[in-house]
């Protein structure tokens, strides 16, 4: 690579957004949605993290499901509604809770390599194929249905999902992201400073425009 093409491609990584994000979490959802706006509006390139929230709140910090605490799980399933409505996302009534996600986090890790100009889109349609839609995506038929949808190639997928490579590169996401101190979904990282939760959005996107405080 051209030295000047690797300069550019440093100076873009160091400007970048990161987001941390698992499509069993309503509150990605709402992140996907809205951080394109911010990244587009300060020129910042993102770079999507697909976790697996069973491994780093339920394993890693010994964490019981939050859905199923008590107190706090009664006011959540409040709130994701509620919060998805205030962003104008729909929740279908047989939208699952608690369901793996390891399907459509891998076919992430594989757009990522195989098709990034399409990444976004199919984080975007596989949290709206779910949480609006309906459609089981710890299915693997289901999530190559929605690869296929949106012009991707299902067979180069299919086999992908189930490839030792893509399993690995997951699992050294998630590792990776507990070493970078990253635990709920979403999660930003901008600049270096970590925001946690789809309602700091405005937050860093205050923090992008003031240079940092």
């Amino acid at each position: 690579m051209p030295i000047e093409f690797a300069e550019r491609d440093a100076a873009a990584s160091e400007r970048a957004i990161d987001v941390y994000f698992d499509f069993v979490s309503p509150y990605g959802w709402i992140a996907a949605e809205k951080i394109g706006e911010v990244a587009a509006r300060f020129a910042r390139p993102l770079r999507w993290h697909p976790i697996l929230l069973k491994v780093t709140v339920l394993d890693a910090m010994g964490l019981p499901p939050p859905l199923e605490t008590p107190l706090k799980g009664p006011y959540l399933r409040h709130d994701i509604a509620r919060s998805l409505r205030h962003h104008g996302l729909r929740l279908t009534d047989s939208a699952r809770f608690g369901f793996s996600s390891l399907a459509a986090a891998r076919a992430a890790i594989w757009a990522r390599r195989a098709a990034p100009d399409h990444l976004h889109a199919l984080i975007l349609a596989l949290y709206r194929a779910h949480w609006s839609g309906g459609r089981d995506i710890s299915r693997d038929d289901t999530v190559l249905d929605v690869i296929a949808e949106i012009g991707l190639p299902r067979s180069g997928a299919a086999e992908a999902l189930q490839s030792d490579a893509i399993k690995k590169a997951l699992a050294d996401e998630v590792a990776a992201a507990i070493c970078a101190g990253v635990f709920g979904s979403p999660t930003f990282v901008v600049d270096g400073e970590t925001f946690w939760g789809a309602d700091r959005i405005p937050m860093v996107e205050a923090w992008i425009a003031s240079g940092g405080w």
